[in-house]
């Protein structure tokens, strides 16, 4: 049985639609989506740190076979990567190249409001978390293991010029693993819900290749 770790976006939580599609789609293949609550320590005081920390216990409590992050759950994915060695990632719409964004596109005062997708209320988010987001750089230097990305051309939240622009330094570095792929869909807004299956395609790809997966630096074998 295969394990996939993933790691929602901002104001959303383990129970938002992509999650429930996906494990019906992987339940019959013996497939078990793994969604840790990434608003840690609260939505309110949402901290980076802490939500890395929520999806590192998960990963512990069940080593994945590949990581999916969406939005931010893909910075979150980031962050994670250097810790499991040769797992594979698929970020689905991830704010590479959001920089300043992150302040830029937030109205004025402490803290800020915003519509929570999980709870399907407004609620209060403090301004420090943007502010900390912007000077973050995640995505200097390519993960070691394969990458899938997925974007749709028409996402109203991250600018897709942004992530390409990422992708192509990825490429020019030449430490991308040669597997990575760069996927557009075609009419996909932020959200991607309506690709379920064109996402549960890339993750499954992503499965199919951890048997070529390179063993830990001290040479152990994996824990599963």
């Amino acid at each position: 049985m295969s394990a996939v770790l993933y790691l929602h976006g901002f104001a959303s939580s383990p129970r938002g639609r992509k999650v429930e599609a996906l494990e019906a789609i992987f339940a019959p293949e013996g497939v078990v989506i793994e969604a840790p609550d990434l608003n840690a320590p609260s939505f309110e005081r949402l901290d980076f740190d802490a939500m890395v920390d929520r999806a590192r216990q998960s990963a512990r409590d069940r080593p994945p076979d590949a990581v999916a992050g969406s939005s931010l759950g893909a910075m979150v994915a980031l962050a994670l990567s250097p810790e499991l060695p040769g797992v594979p990632l698929v970020l689905i719409a991830p704010a590479l190249g959001f920089g300043r964004r992150w302040i830029e596109r937030i109205p004025p005062g402490d803290p800020v409001p915003f519509f929570h997708h999980g709870a399907g209320r407004e609620i209060p988010i403090h301004r420090e978390f943007f502010t900390a987001m912007a000077g973050r750089s995640l995505e200097a230097e390519p993960p070691a293991a394969p990458v899938t990305i997925v974007m749709g051309d028409r996402d109203e939240s991250v600018p897709i010029e942004a992530v390409r622009a990422v992708w192509e330094r990825w490429k020019d570095s030449g430490a991308l693993d040669p597997r990575s792929r760069f996927l557009e869909l075609a009419g996909g807004d932020h959200g991607l819900t309506a690709f379920a299956g064109d996402l549960a395609a890339e993750i499954r790809r992503a499965l199919g290749g951890t048997r070529d997966r390179p063993p830990p630096p001290d040479g152990s074998a994996p824990t599963r």
